[in-house]
């Protein structure tokens, strides 16, 4: 009887054995026949890229990569039939809910002319439903027109007469209203601009309707506020998008209070689907709230907040960047300080007190300068958090400058396609001698300086193949300048990639869990139809995602 009970007592556990390893079993994924990339450390501090042809992924987690590697038997096998294996992309700045409104609003990017534009805002509310609502665009640069003047209110009244019209700027920094919009805000011609903006007013005194940084939150205020239908529209109409871009995850920079509880919520019901490193925003109202409430994460590591995206000065196409001296082609304007230059030591200590990452988009040499100063003073009051605070854009930046990066531990985060787009203007703006510390990514690099590379979507397009090939080659689309503008800050590939996943990664204190496909790591990865490490630079931008996985799931898959 005890031989029986013991007998039986095995069969039981050997049956449950069996169960158990082929459950096992059935989670784990052997990729094979892949080109694969990494990245890792060599004894310079420097990366080396590590080639792969096997991976094993379990769950949510890398297992190993490697040839010939030992996959158990059980396991689900996919033939990578030798298209390249990357970790996923990390865009380091972008605007997630931004890009879900761009694409589902006036899109005004390819815009020629100002009349061209009004077409486009025509076309776009012939196809849906507007009603007596607000009529909301973005993406003009009238650096990309003939004239390269600014638009008027004029155009747009006599195509709406009756119907508030906003556009805002591609960079953002900037918007364009018609006379209806003007109304509802109350402004005139007696209307004083705000501090860190500017009402631009024609020959007649009169609002031209183009408003600048600050003095665009007094339209803004009067838009209706987006609810839960629209945020999840915006929200799944931007992660199509960038899975299908093989971007896995995002450092979303500048999120309200009410973003943050949508982001909490949604990661509470799984819902996301790229990982959000958000960065609340400085100028919100319940900023002492959100910091008084802590770091916020989830079990899956789809959401972190433990940062605050602070603003410094507007951008350089709308002339709102803040220099240290007068911009070339306006010598009486030197740009805009967003936030009052004397709340900026209290603006720091509030952040850097609490222990939280300070992210401060400095874009002219003089926001630049500010900014190392005022993180100096920080780090001396605050010596427990002196590390891993960022710039973002840190654009324009004095030559004498650039060492306090390395010195203060300052993060550069950066967008390649910005110097592509500003190539055309920047000299105009700038003048050659102030050229030289600008878009500076080889003097950055060469002095140790960790970069974070993003897009700043949707003010430039989210592919990070086209940042790659622009940080490579200095290039735009048409590969244009030949032999690139300012070619002596152009990067490597391998350097590049590095910035768009593990620097990325550091800068957002997660180099431990994505950037890189090694054991325990997130099976974050993406199969692409080129080697951008053996393709000439050219062939870069023109790369196609064909699946990218998120967690160890399939998220995207091309379908030719």
């Amino acid at each position: 009887m005890k031989f029986f009970r013991l007998k039986r007592f095995l069969t039981i556990s050997t049956l449950l054995f069996c169960v158990l390893t082929s459950q096992t079993f059935a989670n784990v994924t052997h990729f094979t026949n892949a080109n694969g990339y990494t990245l890792r450390t060599n004894t310079e501090d420097k990366y080396a890229l590590i080639r792969f042809s096997e991976m094993l992924i379990k769950n949510d987690k890398v297992v190993s990569i490697g040839n010939g590697l030992n996959a158990p038997e059980g396991a689900k096998v996919i033939d990578v039939k030798q298209r390249t294996l990357l970790p996923g992309i990390i865009d380091a700045h972008g605007h997630l809910l931004g890009l879900g409104e761009n694409l589902t609003q006036a899109n005004l990017r390819e815009a020629s002319s100002e009349m061209d534009a009004v077409k486009l805002v025509k076309d776009f509310i012939g196809s849906v439903s507007i009603g007596d609502g607000w009529i909301i665009g973005r993406g003009w640069n009238q650096e990309n027109w003939h004239n390269k003047q600014f638009p008027s209110k004029d155009s747009l009244d006599k195509a709406f007469p009756n119907q508030a019209v906003w556009l805002t700027r591609v960079d953002g920094h900037a918007a364009w209203a018609n006379s209806k919009a003007l109304k509802i805000a109350g402004i005139t011609e007696l209307t004083v601009s705000p501090e860190g903006g500017d009402i631009i007013h024609g020959k007649d005194g009169k609002p031209t309707g183009i408003l600048i940084d600050n003095a665009m939150a007094l339209v803004e205020h009067f838009i209706p506020k987006l609810d839960n239908k629209q945020l999840h529209l915006q929200l799944n109409t931007a992660f199509d998008h960038l899975l299908s871009l093989g971007i896995t995850s995002m450092h979303d920079a500048g999120v309200s209070e009410q973003v943050r509880d949508f982001y909490v919520e949604q990661s509470t019901d799984t819902a996301l689907r790229v990982r959000i490193y958000a960065m609340l925003a400085a100028t919100d109202p319940a900023l002492d709230k959100m910091l008084s409430e802590g770091y916020i994460s989830d079990k899956q590591d789809f959401l972190s907040i433990r940062s605050v995206k602070a603003y410094g000065d507007g951008a350089l196409g709308s002339r709102g960047a803040a220099l240290l001296a007068p911009y070339k082609d306006a010598p009486e304007n030197s740009g805009l300080l967003v936030t009052k230059q004397a709340q900026l030591p209290g603006l720091f200590e509030q952040v850097i007190s609490q222990d939280f990452q300070l992210n401060f988009h400095a874009i002219g040499d003089r926001a630049n300068r500010l900014a190392l100063i005022h993180f100096g003073e920080a780090f001396k009051q605050y010596p427990n958090n002196p590390m891993r605070h960022r710039i973002e854009h840190a654009q324009v930046i004095a030559l004498d400058d650039i060492p306090k990066f390395k010195s203060l531990n300052v993060i550069p985060s950066m967008q390649p396609t910005h110097a592509t787009s500003d190539k055309n203007m920047a000299e105009d703006r700038l003048g050659k001698q102030r050229l030289k510390g600008a878009y500076a990514w080889r003097t950055l690099l060469d002095q140790g300086s960790r970069i974070a590379f993003g897009s700043d979507f949707p003010v430039e397009k989210a592919n990070p193949f086209h940042g790659l090939h622009a940080a490579v080659t200095r290039q735009d689309a048409n590969n244009d300048p030949k032999g690139g503008w300012i070619p002596e800050e152009s990067v490597s590939i391998t350097e590049a990639f590095a910035s768009f996943t593990i620097d990325a990664a550091y800068a957002a204190f997660q180099e431990d869990i994505l950037g890189t496909l090694d054991t325990n790591k997130k099976a974050d990865f993406i199969i692409v139809d080129r080697d951008i490490f053996s393709v000439p630079a050219a062939e870069i931008r023109e790369t196609r995602v064909l699946q990218t996985w998120v967690n160890g799931k399939l998220a995207y898959s091309f379908e030719e």
